[in-house]
């Protein structure tokens, strides 16, 4: 097996499966919400979207923890390379594998929603009237304020333990309430590659890339400097 073991193997698949059924619930919550209200992003639309978002991530999360951490998000494993958690070779398969799965989720989606519902998948953009740089900003707030709540609740020494995933799935639904018509709330480069490719919708893309992205370092230096400083930050695995 060389250097990638067969419990590796089972991570990295756990991170595709766990992935694709993430983005499948969640890109189908947005095209469930906008078909019950005519394509309309009000406030019922954002209540179903955020509420799908937010549990689908902690039936993911609590599926796949015990396997492989349950990242199910490129920059969760970006964070957990930077500090040391997961090794750089077997983090790059897991963001592989979580492509990997968001784009299979994106054509389940595709597969079984009526192609007059369809609309974008689910596909980030940017509201009316939200900047560029405005919406960029946002996503590295939000981002880094996943990363740091995962930190505390799965990887310091005091975690959450089995509770961990309700946890950091209220704080993905309160990200979706608060960021879904400004950005669509990402927060996941996976969840936003998705539907991309899938429905071929790249309009402000690199947003979804670079916001994130920055979000998670931010979170993963803060984390180590809470460190150095003595904080109770032990990590218990990741």
């Amino acid at each position: 097996m060389g250097m990638v073991s067969l419990s590796d193997i089972r991570a990295i698949l756990s991170e595709l499966i766990g992935t694709m059924f993430f983005v499948f619930l969640g890109t189908g919550s947005v095209v469930a919400a906008l078909a019950l209200t005519g394509g309309e992003l009000n406030a019922t639309a954002l209540l179903i979207i955020a509420t799908g978002h937010g549990i689908g991530i902690v039936v993911a999360v609590a599926t796949t923890a015990h396997i492989s951490g349950g990242h199910i998000n490129p920059i969760v494993t970006i964070a957990m390379i930077v500090t040391r958690n997961i090794g750089p070779m077997l983090g790059v398969l897991y963001i592989v594998a979580q492509a990997a799965g968001a784009i299979l989720g994106s054509l389940l989606l595709l597969l079984v929603t009526a192609e007059t519902l369809e609309g974008n998948l689910g596909a980030h953009g940017l509201g009316h009237g939200i900047a560029t740089g405005e919406g960029l900003l946002l996503e590295i707030v939000l981002s880094t304020f996943l990363v740091m709540v995962i930190f505390n609740v799965a990887v310091a020494k005091r975690s959450w333990g089995a509770g961990a995933p309700i946890a950091i799935g209220l704080a993905v639904m309160l990200i979706h309430l608060v960021g879904v018509p400004f950005t669509g709330a990402s927060v996941n480069t996976a969840r936003s590659l998705g539907p991309a490719i899938v429905a071929n919708e790249w309009s402000d893309f690199w947003i979804y890339i670079v916001g994130p992205g920055a979000g998670g370092l931010i979170a993963a230096l803060a984390w180590m400097s809470f460190k150095q400083m003595g904080g109770d930050a032990d990590e218990g695995g990741a």
